[in-house]
């Protein structure tokens, strides 16, 4: 990491809206002397209730293609330049599309350390967001360890979210 021990670092936490904020915002006490801010989708009556820094991004759903492809371009350009602006020390995701495109661009552009969390919910395979983010992981650690046998170099980290 470029700051020295003891010293806060800027930390960004890419989620999906929903289940992957809900599992993220229970990681904000033990983040609190550090700049934390997120990068997500807006949603009506749940993202707009944040009290941490937020940038909205524009949902990447490439199950659409049709609507995805141009969607995930746009996500690319708008992921950039909240990255260049912040010049985050640490990524910090449990996954889903925001994140991908986050932490590959984090990891290339700004040499960022790239921490994921499996999701609690995966029990016995592993998510699409772990599968496309492990070979770039500084850390990986998975919640079960049924996982372990698909992510050799994770961490078994217990329930954490």
């Amino acid at each position: 990491m470029r700051k020295q021990s003891g010293v806060n670092l800027k930390i960004c936490i890419p989620c999906s809206a929903g289940g992957h904020l809900a599992e993220m915002n229970k990681l904000l006490p033990i983040l609190s002397k550090h700049d934390v801010f997120y990068i997500t989708f807006y949603i009506k009556g749940l993202t707009e209730k944040l009290k941490t820094r937020t940038y909205f991004v524009t949902n990447p759903d490439l199950r659409n293609p049709r609507l995805g492809i141009p969607a995930f371009i746009k996500n690319i350009f708008q992921t950039m330049k909240i990255l260049l602006k912040e010049r985050p020390d640490v990524i910090i995701t449990s996954g889903a599309t925001v994140a991908f495109t986050t932490c590959y661009l984090a990891k290339f552009l700004l040499r960022s350390r790239i921490i994921f969390i499996e999701t609690m919910s995966r029990i016995t395979t592993p998510s699409l967001s772990g599968r496309l983010i492990y070979p770039i992981a500084d850390l990986f650690i998975v919640q079960w360890k049924s996982l372990l046998k698909f992510y050799p170099k994770a961490v078994y980290g217990g329930q954490i979210l």
